[in-house]
């Protein structure tokens, strides 16, 4: 009996330990706590100094005189004095018309003159006589009134022969075509010995003025307190002309706001100006298309940071601010903004503030500050091949 239960306890201890050695085996491994990973981001630092405000715009080069050279008398082309491109002076003469035929006219109305005038001359000594013998009836008044008469009818006909004379003279004038304008002589249309009419649309040739030049363009109406503060400085606003943007386009020349038109274009909403260039070495051009760019303001002592640092929330602005390795968020007022550079309020200058990576963050979040991108230029990466 006793020799059974032994047998009984001795089984179920091996049962126990089977289950236990079991149960051991399979059970799930404890889970372990893991550490919050830090988020990878790129930061600036708050900077506090003077930041001018620009505004820009398209605008057209113009000239401020441009003559289309046409002839004010029908004649033939004789001379052409002055070659393409050739820079002229105002009454510089450029070309010369067949004169003989108006040369021949002023003769005439010269010789019909010094007719006129002699006649004129015996009718007054006649008058003279004739004014002695009415003293003493020695003729009839009738005939002293006619030839007073006569007399004033002469002076009449001297008058008009003078003037006869000199539209003679000014057409005379009209053979010799000169410069009305100080500039650049334009490609020529018509050749020596070619016959030349008034009503000629073409015209010989133009001639542009290069220096000073204008330019013209058009800004958002909201802009006109700004333009015509700028117009009635005491300084002149500077605008500069580029080709191309204004990050790496080339400077053509720098001039001053000159005009601001007088309406303002309906169907558009903006509103005209004009800038006045120095031009001596001809870098802008008639009908060249430029970027101006206006210094409007400037902030002193402005927090400057760039514009994907700040964020907008529901109600307000607010940028990340990194303080030890861990981000908090601080208000933001935004004062000025443009594609280059955000002027804001709130953070204090040398704050480090998140500039890239955002969008995985949260107030407290822990954070790896990455370092800025390089740049790698072509020497570099000749070096690094090697």
């Amino acid at each position: 009996m006793r020799k059974q239960i032994r047998t009984a306890i001795a089984a179920s201890a091996i049962v126990v330990l089977i289950a236990l050695t079991s149960w051991s085996l399979t059970r799930p491994a404890p889970t372990k706590v893991s550490a919050p990973t830090a988020i990878p981001v790129r930061v600036i630092s708050v900077v506090k100094e003077d930041v001018p405000r620009y505004v820009t715009g398209i605008g057209s080069v113009l000239s401020l005189h441009s003559v289309i050279v046409r002839p004010q008398v029908d004649g033939i082309l004789t001379k052409l004095l002055v070659k393409e491109g050739q820079q002229v002076k105002a009454g510089d003469l450029l070309a010369t018309i067949d004169d003989r035929s108006i040369r021949a006219t002023l003769a005439q109305a010269q010789a019909q003159l010094g007719q006129s005038q002699a006649q004129l001359d015996v009718a007054q000594i006649d008058l003279k006589r004739y004014r002695l013998l009415t003293t003493d009836n020695g003729i009839s008044k009738q005939t002293f009134d006619q030839q007073q008469a006569l007399v004033h009818q002469l002076q009449a006909t001297v008058l008009g022969n003078q003037a006869s004379i000199e539209a003679a003279q000014v057409q005379l004038s009209y053979t010799q075509i000169r410069s009305p304008v100080t500039g650049r002589v334009g490609i020529r249309n018509v050749d020596e010995g070619n016959f030349l009419r008034v009503s000629d649309a073409q015209g010989l040739f133009s001639v542009t003025q290069i220096d000073p030049i204008a330019v013209e363009f058009s800004l958002p109406q909201q802009m006109l307190p700004t333009l015509q503060a700028l117009v009635h400085g005491s300084t002149p606003a500077a605008v500069q002309a580029y080709i191309g943007n204004t990050d790496n386009g080339t400077l053509l020349g720098v001039g001053k706001l000159t005009l601001i038109d007088n309406q303002v274009t309906a169907n558009t909403g903006t509103i005209r100006a004009k800038a006045e260039f120095s031009n001596p070495t001809e870098k802008l051009w008639p009908g060249q298309l430029v970027t101006i760019k206006i210094q409007t303001a400037i902030d002193r002592d402005a927090l400057k940071v760039p514009p994907q640092v700040v964020q907008r929330g529901i109600d307000q602005h607010f940028a990340y601010r990194v303080n030890g390795n861990k981000v908090e968020v601080v208000p933001v007022q935004v004062v000025y903004q443009d594609s280059e550079l955000t002027l804001i309020k709130g953070p204090n200058a040398g704050d480090v503030l998140v500039s890239d990576g955002q969008s995985r963050l949260k107030p407290g979040a822990r954070v790896e500050i990455l370092a800025a991108p390089s740049i790698v230029g072509p020497d570099t990466a000749m070096e690094t091949a090697r």
